[in-house]
């Protein structure tokens, strides 16, 4: 008797149900794609139970004659796609053609569908039997409704959750695919009420506040980036907002919503140095990458999706995101609206920003200074010679300063308060930023270009320095003393745990080498923080917060300025090393409301 037989139709429908057919969730996620391949402007679903006793998904698209209806529900059937050459770039959400015969066969499936005002079809099947067809009259559109999921396979009903839990998959697949196409309305009504209710919209941050509220969409700051043939684009939380709400993630990859956990790793590694340890934020990105470089028919669901070249691909969007959070509008605000530039000249041509899309070639044309480090607009535009800021010398200075061009950017009129903030006036409010935190972050960047790319200035000191440590400071000093040397450190051992200190680097004038070096040894004794960071990363964070200046220092002028513009040349000035604000800024529409003038 022979081993192998050909599974018998039935069976074969109901493994393939098993793959694209999980939970009510899922039928409602297939079946909204097919509207939406379908070119459905207007999108309706009616959930009962959760979806264990009826999901229906009433759409406008262009509908299907009787004979398409019925072919429809064989297995591989599909209008996407009609040779293997265009798997290749397929922009069309199914293409399979598996869903709808393998929903049906675990389900009373009846489908109504007109391709246009009139005449219409009925098509009635059961368990993946066909029961009947009738002619029926209706508008232009399909109605596919699913009657009893899974009452034909008992061992698949029983893992059906409850019909609130059944419910909460729903709203995530929806939410999903709301956002990826803000260019329909979707309504879900649920046991007869509507529940959610969602308009088209022109852009991402409206969509997402319907789904989300207004108050939520306001923790993100824009993303929107392009490296070569790379087009990344969404919403990323501020730093200073992170953990303080429920955590969103959403990828979308050539206009699917998709599951990679490389992007989001690196999306996430672009916080590096911003926020705590163990602390991950929300994230709506989207991707574009050209229609070759991507494989969409790697997963049954399409939930998954392969890259010829990743690594280029997790690059850019580490760097998009963390543009994004470079800027002025990353920083924590109270009272204070998402805020960037209103216009900006381009060769010659205006581009807008905000919730009107950029062009790529102006996406690489960025102004020097903008933002928090832009002229204020009681500053003249272009100061003359006398008027710009000169730069203050080094021995004023609480370090060097990187190379800022001093004719783009002004510096206001800065406060010290209570020795610890610098405070000044913006079009937009009042910023305050924490002197040591921004040189914190300011000593960061300089030593992590030192520990990269070579040995840092250093100044020998007439008499050499004795350190007498304790074993863990020394082993902890033996595990980074290239990179002190590289800090520019001169430092040689002395006998058992001693060390002799030949020459020290000088960060700024007030730094206290013994006392820097001490505490930096001591935080390192034992690192055991769960950080994918790198050693000299680490050891740059420790090492800047330790050689900063201080709150309570008293800062003349000359210094606020320098720190300012030190500040604006780094890469992240809203954040320090360990994930506090630098920038907090204080709205005149909050400050009005505290007075009572609003």
């Amino acid at each position: 008797m022979s081993r192998i037989a050909i599974l018998p139709s039935a069976v074969a429908d109901q493994i393939a149900a098993g793959e694209v057919v999980e939970r009510p969730a899922s039928v409602v996620k297939e079946l909204v794609e097919n509207a939406l391949d379908a070119g459905a402007t207007s999108v309706d679903i009616t959930i009962e139970e959760g979806g264990r006793t009826l999901v229906r998904i009433a759409d406008n698209g262009s509908g299907m004659d009787a004979a398409d209806a019925q072919l429809a529900l064989s297995r591989h059937a599909t209008s996407k796609i009609t040779s293997a050459e265009q798997l290749v770039g397929v922009r069309s959400f199914g293409f399979r053609g598996e869903a709808l015969p393998a929903i049906a066969s675990v389900s009373e499936l009846h489908i109504e569908t007109s391709a246009e005002d009139g005449a219409g079809t009925l098509v009635r099947v059961n368990g993946g039997a066909l029961m009947d067809t009738a002619p029926v009259a209706r508008r232009r559109g399909t109605t596919v409704s699913v009657h009893r999921l899974f009452h034909n396979t008992p061992a698949r009903l029983k893992f059906m959750r409850s019909a609130r839990s059944e419910w909460r998959g729903i709203v995530e697949a929806m939410q999903a695919i709301g956002v990826l196409r803000r260019d329909v309305h979707f309504t879900v009504r649920h046991d007869g009420r509507v529940a959610l209710d969602w308009p088209a919209v022109p852009t991402l941050r409206a969509r997402l506040a319907a789904l989300w509220g207004a108050a939520d969409v306001q923790r993100f700051v824009d993303v929107d980036d392009v490296q070569g043939v790379v087009h990344v684009s969404g919403l990323a939380e501020r730093p200073a907002d992170v953990g303080t709400a429920t955590r969103r993630v959403l990828l979308i990859v050539n206009g699917r919503v998709v599951r990679d956990h490389g992007l989001i790793r690196a999306a996430e590694a672009a916080y590096r140095s911003t926020i705590p340890a163990g602390v991950r934020p929300s994230l709506v990105l989207q991707v574009h990458v050209p229609g070759g470089d991507v494989d969409v028919n790697v997963h049954p669901a399409k939930a998954e999706v392969r890259f010829r070249d990743r690594w280029p691909l997790e690059r850019a969007v580490e760097e998009a995101v963390r543009r994004a959070l470079g800027l002025f509008d990353a920083s924590a605000g109270i009272g204070w609206k998402s805020w960037t530039p209103a216009s900006r000249e381009t060769d010659g041509s205006a581009v807008l920003t905000g919730s009107v899309a950029l062009e790529p070639s102006t996406l690489r044309a960025e102004p020097a200074h903008e933002g928090l480090f832009a002229a204020p607009s009681f500053a003249p535009a272009s100061p003359s010679a006398d008027e710009r800021v000169a730069p203050v010398p080094a021995s004023d200075a609480p370090m060097a300063a990187p190379a800022v061009e001093t004719d783009v950017l002004v510096v206001p009129p800065l406060v010290q308060l209570r020795r610890t903030y610098l405070m000044f006036e913006h079009d937009e409010g009042v910023v305050l930023i924490d002197q040591h935190s921004a040189h914190e972050r300011v000593l960061y960047e300089q030593f992590l270009g030192v520990l990269e790319r070579g040995e840092a200035p250093s100044q020998r000191l007439l008499f050499p320095m004795t350190l007498h440590l304790g074993p863990q400071e020394a082993d902890a000093f033996d595990a980074h003393r290239e990179a002190f040397l590289r800090l520019g450190f001169e430092i040689d051992h002395f006998g058992g745990t001693s060390l002799l200190v030949q020459s020290v680097p000088m960060p700024h004038p007030r730094f206290d080498a013994e006392r820097c070096l001490r505490d930096t040894l001591a935080a390192l004794i034992g690192d055991r923080g769960a950080s994918a960071a790198a050693k000299h990363e680490r050891l740059a964070a420790t090492f800047a917060c330790k050689a900063a200046i201080k709150a309570g220092d008293k800062m003349s002028p000359g210094e606020m300025q320098s720190l300012y513009r030190a500040l604006a040349a780094t890469t992240l000035p809203a954040h320090d090393v360990h994930g506090r604000s630098t920038i907090v800024r204080l709205s005149w529409d909050e400050l009005d409301r505290r007075f009572g003038r609003k």
